[in-house]
């Protein structure tokens, strides 16, 4: 049985009793439900709206519990990982397109990349790494410092909201590509780091990977300076 066996296990078991809990509750206020059913205008019989009422509320107590259990999983890792590395810990959200970059660069790991929905990144002297799993995190993908050539802080939109995003561009094996990083607020829920939180963690990574390279004698990329804003009244005039 591997390390995520018993998370799946709890899960189903779980799934089960809340489940026959629903199904025992209907059964018990069927007369209740019949009578209201009654009240309402003509449509489908009593016995297949009450099928349809079973269903939804089974399928919104499914969601109610993997989500639960989704959380609690992303704390137990961050928790493990807190405790063994001496390095930063991020929460990162999934999407699509990080995933396909993330596998363009595979070189030397034999299967495909995947991320849970709310994975963990750390960040140390060694580089940034992606961590799934639980109170025993698995490395899904480790890029070294001398890999990364660039980070910088963009948006994008996602359901039609602009979100911040961390983009790490990474070259190995001859391919470059650019990871877009949507990192995660702590609390549970899905919610997208921002403002001064999210630029504190691109300074952090960017100061870390200048670091890892000049220890390995690399130079580093350049810093981008401010650019100075003339107002009106400070505009150079020569004499005379």
């Amino acid at each position: 049985m591997n390390a995520a066996s018993p998370h799946r296990v709890k899960l189903i078991l779980l799934v089960a009793t809340l489940a026959a809990l629903v199904i025992a509750g209907l059964m018990l206020e069927s007369a209740r439900l019949e009578r209201f059913m009654a009240l309402m205008p003509t449509g489908p019989s009593a016995d297949m709206a009450t099928g349809v009422v079973a269903a939804v509320a089974l399928g919104v107590a499914i969601w109610a519990i993997v989500r639960m259990a989704s959380g609690a999983r992303g704390r137990s890792r961050r928790r493990a990982l807190e405790s063994s590395v001496r390095g930063d810990v991020s929460s990162g959200i999934r999407t699509r397109m990080l995933v396909a970059r993330l596998n363009e660069l595979r070189v030397s790991e034999p299967h495909e990349i995947k991320l849970a929905a709310r994975y963990s990144i750390v960040t140390d002297e060694l580089g940034v790494a992606f961590w799934n799993g639980g109170r025993r995190p698995r490395r899904a993908m480790h890029f070294p410092w001398r890999e990364v050539r660039n980070i910088r802080a963009d948006s994008m939109i996602v359901g039609g909201s602009v979100v911040s995003v961390l983009v790490l561009r990474v070259r190995r094996g001859g391919t470059s590509v650019e990871l877009p990083i949507i990192l995660g607020a702590p609390r549970a829920g899905s919610y997208a780091l921002s403002d001064a939180p999210f630029f504190a963690v691109v300074r952090s990574w960017k100061s870390m990977h200048r670091d890892a390279l000049k220890a390995e004698g690399i130079e580093p990329p350049p810093i981008t300076g401010a650019i100075p804003i003339i107002r009106s009244g400070q505009v150079y005039s020569p004499a005379g």
